[in-house]
């Protein structure tokens, strides 16, 4: 019953975390002191509460997943190129997300937004000449988020129907 109250919590605050406690509370036909004592409890699942911008009206026009290949897989050498890649990305904020994985070839993928094709250009010039030692065969799909026919945008509240348990 716990397990069923925290997974329901953990909805309603995807759905909309601004909700204050007392909402959710109505919203889930339980006390306001059980909401606050399950987000409490719930604060290891949650990364973060931040909001999902419309990235073409704060001036994003492109948004790009690249994927490329890890040059070697000496574990030394993995340990070095995983340091520098990761300093690379975290100093980039326009890289929403970035990870090893596997599929089309590739062993790695990014996921960027950019102002402009330009930006796009000049980031992909730098990643190519700055990761050049560690990977290889760079390749990306763009998307215009200006032009595009999108059939469902990026939203993470499309989550709040496929949580099913917390572990």
């Amino acid at each position: 019953m716990k397990q069923e109250k925290m997974v329901n919590l953990l909805r309603e605050m995807i759905r909309n975390s601004r909700r204050s406690d007392r909402e959710l509370a109505r919203a889930l036909r339980t006390s306001q002191p059980t909401v606050t004592r399950n987000r409490k409890l719930l604060s290891p699942y949650i990364r973060s509460y931040t909001v999902v911008p419309e990235f073409d009206k704060i001036g994003y026009e492109i948004l790009a997943i690249t994927f490329a290949k890890v040059k070697t897989y000496d574990k030394h050498e993995v340990q070095n190129q995983m340091e520098f890649a990761a300093k690379w990305v975290k100093e980039r904020p326009n890289i929403l997300f970035a990870s090893d994985g596997e599929g089309l070839g590739k062993d790695i993928v990014m996921v960027s937004v950019h102002k402009d094709y330009s930006n796009y250009a000049d980031f992909m010039r730098n990643c190519t000449f700055s990761l050049s030692k560690y990977i290889t065969e760079v390749q990306s799909f763009i998307v215009s988020l200006k032009t595009a026919v999108l059939s469902k945008r990026f939203d993470l509240t499309y989550l709040a129907d496929d949580v099913e348990q917390i572990t």
